[in-house]
């Protein structure tokens, strides 16, 4: 029988991630600001990224410009709300499509295309400012976008070419998975994903959702009892699926909820003995879905 760590650790998790010192600055890279990244990662390759918008009372804000994840935490606790949020125009794009573009060709990883328009903005504006510049769709979000950026950074900064690297990001997204965990079904409920009443019945029965993204789209996989299950689930189903991810990274995103991503890195590490990880608070955009205490991780 599987041994599992202690919940209820105290430990703040972080960035695990070491960036060797000889990686090369690379800032051929654009991406959106879903991926989630921490921002040695993104200062140190040098990555665009083109911000999501979010809607909060009226007010239209920069994701992680003119919003932080702790503001929108606060602000979605003391009124209730649900933000609202939407892709960058393709005017957004061009301006970052134009500021590398001296360095030579661009690729561009946006999330995915079945979640949002963001993957259609950035081809548009491709195409209306002829700039040399690759999009890709990376049919996945959060740090499940951000591990194909470190992985195009990884490529691009030893020597492959914007279509080598491509030819392994499309490998390498054929292999990913991302799971969601939802400790609450509040914020789907009020995005009209969920009926108000499955989701107060959810509530009093104590059941947690595990979802899963099946080619760019997010579909239940699996209704838990209990915060508990849910965590241990979610490694079960990596271990069944992966068992050894030697040759891969972890990335971790939460909702004010740091207890239950360490404990995840605890587990899969013991579990799976991955290469690193990469844990963050899930930006605004993510955040707005996944609801207080949710978790999103990719390998």
């Amino acid at each position: 029988m599987q041994s599992w760590p202690k919940t209820g650790r105290k430990k703040q998790p972080g960035f695990y991630l070491q960036v060797p010192e000889g990686a090369i600055h690379t800032p051929q890279v654009v991406t959106d600001s879903t991926c989630d990244l921490p921002k040695p990662l993104l200062d140190r390759w040098g990555i665009t990224v083109v911000p999501m918008m979010i809607d909060i009372g009226g007010e239209v804000l920069r994701e992680g410009l003119d919003i932080t994840q702790r503001e929108l935490y606060e602000w979605m606790a003391r009124t209730g709300e649900l933000p609202k949020t939407s892709q960058p125009s393709p005017s957004a794009f061009e301006a970052a499509f134009s500021v590398p573009a001296a360095d030579g060709p661009l690729l561009c990883l946006t999330l995915s295309s079945k979640l949002s328009g963001t993957y259609q903005a950035a081809c548009l504006a491709r195409d209306l400012t002829g700039a040399d510049v690759t999009v890709f769709d990376t049919l996945t979000t959060s740090l499940g976008l951000g591990l194909h950026v470190v992985r195009a950074c990884e490529l691009l900064g030893s020597g492959h070419s914007i279509g080598e690297t491509v030819a392994e990001l499309t490998r390498y997204r054929g292999e990913m998975k991302t799971l969601v965990l939802l400790n609450t079904l509040e914020n789907i409920v009020k995005g009209g994903r969920l009926s108000r009443f499955q989701g107060t019945l959810s509530s009093a029965l104590d059941i947690r959702v595990l979802l899963n993204d099946v080619e760019g789209e997010v579909v239940l996989l699996e209704k838990v009892h209990g915060h508990k299950k849910l965590l241990h689930r979610t490694v079960e189903r990596m271990v069944a699926r992966r068992p050894d991810l030697s040759d891969r990274d972890v990335g971790i995103t939460h909702f004010n909820n740091p207890d239950d991503a360490e404990w995840l890195v605890q587990a899969i590490g013991e579990a799976c003995h991955p290469r690193g990880f990469i844990v963050n608070e899930m930006g605004p955009a993510m955040a707005t879905y996944a609801g207080e205490g949710g978790l999103i991780v990719s390998s």
